[in-house]
C-alpha cells in the first residue's frame, strides 16, 4: 500500500476529549429528580406498542472504526492486531471485541458500504444528521426532528425527540449551537429536550413562593396572550415558539422519568457504569413510556487519532454490551419489533495507522449497524475491498441511509414538505432508494 497522507484534523480538542472521556466514562450522572411510579413494566410496554413506534439513535459521535467493529480485516496490512471472530449469522464476522452482538448477529442488519463525502466533524454531523448537504439559506431538520413529527404526538407531555447528552461541549455539535439549528424550517417544536452535561429540563418544578392557582393563572394569561399574538401577525414563528413553550411546561409532568436513580440497579449494572451506558437505559425506559425518539450520544472516545488499539479495547466492549443489553430489553418489553435502533457515527476510520498509532477521519468506506423495527435481521449489506479502503459492492450514501430509516419505521421517504414559500423538499432527495435488502 501507498504511504497514507496525513489525515489528522489537528485539533487540539481531540486530547481533551479523550482525556475527559478516560476520567469521566464511570460518572454516569444523569439527573436528579425524584420519581414516583405509576404502571408496572408490561402495562408500560403495552402503552408504548399503542403509541406507534420509536426509535432510539446511538450516536458514537467522532466516527467509529468499522476495522474494529463491524467489518474486520484480520491478517491484514490494514486490519490491526485484532483477530475476527465468526456470528450467529454463518459466514459473516464480527471483531473479537464484539463477542455479544456476535451471539445476536441474527437480529442486527450490517450496512458496511457507507460511503459519504464530508471527512470533518461538524460538516459528517450535519451530513449524517440532515441526510443531506446544506443548501442556504434553509436549514434541513435533522433526523430526530423529523421523526418527533412523523411519530409523535404534541399533546404529550412526553418529549418527542430526547437528546442524552454527557458532554455538549464537547461533542462537535459546532453546527447546532441553538435549539433552533436542530428541527431547522420544522421549527421549534420539534427541537430536541437536551439532559446531560450542562443540560437540563429546565423549570422542572414550580416555585415553593407560587401557589398553584397562581402558577395556573400566570399560564393562563400567558397562553392567552401569545395566543392572540400568533393570531394577529400569522406568525409560524410565534405558533412554534408557544408550542416549545408548552413542550416545556408539559415537562414538569414528567422529569421524574429521566432519574437514572428510579431504575432498577440490576439493570443498571447490566448497561455499565459509564453514562453512554446508562444514557442508553434511560433512553429504552423513555421508550417504555411512549418516547418516539431519543438520541443517545457518546462523547467523542472514538476519534482514535492515537493509541486507536488502546482506546478501542475500551470503547468497542462497552459498545457490545449496549447493544446487547438493549436489544434483549426490548425483546423482553414487547418492543423490539416497534423501536428501530441505530448505532452509527458521522463517518469512519482509515485503514492506515498514523505516525501516532491512531486511525483518522475517513468517509470513503465505513459501517453502521440497525436492529429492531423494520429491518431484516441477520442482513449484510455491501463489502468492501480487501484492505478496507473502498466500497467494491453495494454503496450506499447518507441519502439510501435515510431512506431506509424511514421505510423501516413505515414512513414515506420520499413525501414532500408542505413548506409556504419555500422550494420544493422532500424527506429524501433525488428519489433516492432504501436498502430493500435490509428490510423486511
Amino acid at each position: 500500500m501507498p504511504n497514507p497522507p496525513d489525515k489528522s484534523c489537528g485539533s487540539p480538542e481531540h486530547g481533551w476529549h479523550r482525556r475527559q472521556f478516560l476520567t469521566g466514562a464511570a460518572a454516569g450522572a444523569v439527573s436528579a429528580f425524584s420519581w414516583a411510579g405509576l404502571f408496572g413494566p408490561e402495562a408500560i410496554a403495552a402503552e408504548a406498542k399503542r403509541r406507534g413506534k420509536h426509535c432510539i439513535l446511538l450516536w458514537l459521535c467522532g466516527g467509529p472504526s468499522q476495522f474494529e467493529t463491524w467489518d474486520p480485516k484480520p491478517g491484514t496490512p490494514t486490519g490491526g492486531p485484532f483477530k475476527s471472530m465468526p456470528t450467529k449469522v454463518p459466514g459473516t464476522h464480527f471483531s473479537e471485541l464484539m463477542p455479544r452482538c456476535a451471539s445476536i448477529a441474527d437480529k442486527l442488519a450490517v450496512i458496511r458500504s457507507m460511503s459519504t463525502s464530508a471527512s470533518e466533524h461538524t460538516q459528517g454531523i450535519n451530513l449524517l444528521q440532515r441526510g443531506h448537504g446544506p443548501r442556504p439559506p434553509f436549514t434541513r431538520p435533522v433526523l430526530g426532528s423529523v421523526l418527533a413529527q412523523q411519530l409523535g404526538r404534541l399533546d404529550s407531555a412526553i418529549p418527542n425527540f430526547v437528546l442524552l447528552d454527557p458532554c455538549p461541549e464537547g461533542n462537535e455539535f459546532k453546527g447546532f449551537k441553538e435549539n433552533a439549528d436542530w428541527p431547522g424550517w420544522l421549527g421549534a417544536e420539534f427541537a430536541p429536550v437536551r439532559v446531560g452535561g450542562e443540560y437540563q429540563i429546565p423549570h422542572a418544578h414550580r416555585l415553593d413562593a407560587l401557589a398553584e392557582g397562581d402558577d395556573e393563572a400566570r399560564e393562563a394569561l400567558r397562553r392567552f396572550f401569545s395566543k392572540k399574538f400568533e393570531n394577529a401577525t400569522k406568525s409560524a414563528a410565534a405558533g412554534g415558539h408557544n408550542a416549545a413553550f408548552e413542550r416545556v411546561d408539559g415537562l414538569m409532568s414528567c422529569a421524574h422519568l429521566f432519574d437514572i436513580e428510579r431504575l432498577p440497579a440490576a439493570d443498571r449494572e447490566r448497561y455499565g457504569p459509564g453514562t453512554f451506558g446508562l444514557h442508553a437505559l434511560l433512553a429504552r425506559s423513555l421508550v417504555e413510556e411512549g418516547a418516539p425518539f431519543v438520541m443517545v450520544a457518546n462523547g467523542m472516545p472514538w476519534d482514535s487519532h492515537v493509541f486507536n488499539h488502546e482506546i478501542y479495547q475500551m470503547v468497542v466492549p462497552d459498545l457490545d454490551n449496549i447493544l446487547f443489553q438493549l436489544t434483549k430489553d426490548l425483546e423482553d418489553r414487547g418492543l423490539f419489533d416497534d423501536t428501530l435502533v441505530v448505532a452509527m457515527g458521522e463517518f469512519g476510520r482509515t485503514p492506515w495507522i498514523n505516525q501516532a498509532r491512531g486511525r483518522d477521519h475517513y468517509p470513503n468506506a465505513w459501517s453502521l449497524a440497525m436492529a429492531g423495527c423494520g429491518v431484516q435481521g441477520g442482513a449484510v449489506y455491501g463489502a468492501t475491498d480487501r484492505f478496507g479502503v473502498e466500497v467494491s459492492e453495494g454503496a450506499v450514501d447518507e441519502q439510501r441511509l435515510f431512506a431506509t430509516i424511514f421505510s423501516a419505521l413505515g414512513i414515506d421517504p420520499h413525501a414532500e414538505y408542505d413548506i409556504a414559500d419555500f422550494p420544493t423538499f422532500h424527506r429524501v432527495e433525488d428519489a433516492a432508494e432504501p436498502i430493500r435488502e435490509v428490510l423486511l
